[in-house]
């Protein structure tokens, strides 16, 4: 019974559902921020599962909007979750989430491009980077916009241990758009291994969780979206600094596949 009942005071009180909180306060997604809301629960609780236990965890969400991802990181029982969002409109929403769970949500209004994450945690839950990965989670339905720019940042701080992997080897778990989905963790020899596969492979394991259907989110993009789920690695792949890296394999893939040997020159 104790157990069933700590488990129980992890869950959110009744709230408004995530789509009524959409017409409570009259949101609409942008079009020129990439946004697409995700208000199927048992989606989101799927992305959060793809993490592991968030029992007791530290998380970090990147733009949360609504909170449909953000309920189902609370509910998983995540113990401080950071949510870093850009737009101003979604902060009423979310403090209300914040009432609902006192002590356990965080809210910064900010852009996850430029906000020190490695000032967002306590010092005390950092784990060698040679030992199992910290209780710190970052968690994002990512707007296609940044998606991008973003993870190479992160694989750049991955690489420099800096950042959010100050704290040791954080793990990630992000939406992408399919195609970069499917780029991300393509193996050698794929038709989709690109830059971006040799960027992240040789700094993380990267895996591939499963596929979101366009349908499902409001409103609907022209493309099904992935979710890819990130581990850095004890040693990187390729022992050279990450800009080195990252220019050699633009070069190469600059260039059509067959023409490849002229990046390589």
């Amino acid at each position: 019974m104790a157990a069933s009942g700590k488990l129980a005071s992890f869950r959110l009180p009744p709230l408004p559902t995530v789509g009524e909180l959409i017409k409570l306060y009259n949101l609409r997604a942008e079009k020129q921020l990439s946004q697409n809301f995700l208000l199927d629960l048992r989606l989101t609780d799927k992305i959060v599962r793809q993490a592991g236990s968030l029992r007791d965890a530290h998380v970090c969400e990147v733009g949360p909007g609504p909170g449909g991802l953000t309920r189902s990181i609370l509910n998983a029982g995540a113990a401080d979750l950071l949510v870093v969002e850009k737009d101003t409109r979604f902060i009423p929403g979310l403090k209300l989430l914040s009432e609902a769970a006192p002590g356990r949500l965080r809210i910064v209004h900010g852009d996850i491009l430029t906000y020190r994450l490695d000032r967002g945690f306590p010092t005390n839950i950092s784990k060698p980077w040679e030992g199992d990965p910290p209780n710190l989670h970052i968690i994002g339905n990512l707007p296609f916009s940044v998606s991008t720019p973003l993870i190479i940042k992160w694989l750049e701080n991955v690489a420099n241990r800096t950042g959010p992997f100050t704290f040791g080897r954080t793990r990630l778990t992000l939406t992408f758009q399919k195609e970069v989905a499917e780029r991300l963790t393509a193996s050698t020899g794929s038709k989709q291994r690109s830059r971006l596969s040799i960027m992240a492979q040789y700094l993380c394991t990267v895996h591939n969780c499963f596929t979101i259907p366009g349908r499902a989110f409001v409103p609907k993009p022209e493309v099904d979206v992935g979710v890819v789920h990130f581990t850095p690695l004890v040693q990187p792949q390729i022992q050279q600094p990450f800009q080195l890296v990252e220019k050699v394999v633009r070069n190469v893939f600059q260039f059509r596949r067959k023409h490849c040997h002229k990046g390589v020159e």
